[in-house]
């Protein structure tokens, strides 16, 4: 993981990239909002409200960066200060 996942989110473009919930998968769109546990997202003219729990996803076209939603469990103030383990 890169400094991707210290930045923060909001306008940029979120791919999903697996989940537990085959419906998700290949889903992208707009970050507008992000919670504790959540992710909303603008995706075809529709407001989409993603628990981070349940995704592993992508930010803008950074394919390399596949970034564990479970891992990023935490308000977008706290994750930005984070030091996260690198694989």
């Amino acid at each position: 993981m890169t400094d991707t996942i210290n930045m923060p989110w909001i306008s940029r473009i979120l791919h999903i990239t697996n989940s537990s919930d085959p419906t998700l998968e290949g889903i992208s769109g707009l970050i507008l909002n992000e919670t504790k546990k959540t992710i909303l997202i603008e995706s075809e003219g529709k407001d989409l409200l993603l628990a981070k729990n349940i995704i592993q996803f992508t930010l803008d076209d950074d394919d390399d960066d596949e970034i564990d939603g479970k891992l990023v469990s935490q308000r977008p103030e706290d994750r930005i200060n984070k030091k996260y383990r690198r694989n």
